[in-house]
């Protein structure tokens, strides 16, 4: 029943999360060590970043559905059918539409992301620039001394861990949201929330 009443709760809460993901995803871009350098040069960033997962996907198309996903929320559209059971069935259907495109786009987000953070860094060391983490399967993450391998740009490690950590965690909440609306708006649609009404002559 909580899932019912919060429904536009739920798609509100999708909005912060999308700033938030374009404003991390923009630090990943641009400002590695503080600088824009880095960033004018295609090969001196992680590659997972040109995928811009956290300002397309899980930024400027959640910001989309969130805002469709709010307006499908009010009384807006009741004029698309002739009874209000329909037509809020109607909206129902397109919620969890949107919301389903909402779980691909975070999923994407949450996947590139993920590969950012294992692959760790495109970084400078004595044997020139390289991947140094790439074959650790991730290993690196829990070992702090490994991170001074890189010598440029200075930080670099602790900078990708986290903020492809924090784009991983808004991704995966992001994802949470979108289900739980799939979830309420089913709910709305199979289990009765809906007046249904019967023709006499049927029974």
């Amino acid at each position: 029943m909580g899932l019912r009443k919060c429904g536009g709760c739920l798609s509100c809460l999708l909005i912060p999360l999308a700033f938030w993901s374009i404003v991390i995803n923009v630090l990943l871009y641009l400002f590695p060590d503080g600088k824009t350098w880095y960033a004018s040069n295609n090969n001196l960033l992680n590659n997972y970043v040109w995928y811009f997962e956290g300002i397309c996907f899980s930024g400027i198309m959640m910001l989309l559905l969130a805002a469709l996903l709010i307006i499908l929320d009010r009384e807006i559209f009741s004029r698309c059918c002739q009874s209000e059971s329909c037509t809020k069935t109607y909206r129902s259907v397109i919620s969890v539409v949107l919301s389903l495109l909402g779980i691909a786009f975070s999923g994407y987000s949450l996947i590139i992301s993920t590969l950012g953070l294992v692959q760790g860094p495109y970084c400078k060391t004595p044997a020139g620039w390289e991947y140094i983490f790439k074959d650790t399967a991730g290993s690196y993450l829990m070992d702090r001394t490994a991170w001074s391998e890189c010598s440029e740009p200075a930080y670099v490690a602790e900078w990708t861990i986290i903020l492809f950590s924090v784009l991983i965690a808004l991704s995966g909440l992001q994802m949470l949201i979108c289900f739980l609306k799939v979830i309420a708006e089913l709910k709305r649609i199979l289990c009765g929330t809906y007046p249904v009404h019967i023709q006499p002559g049927l029974i």
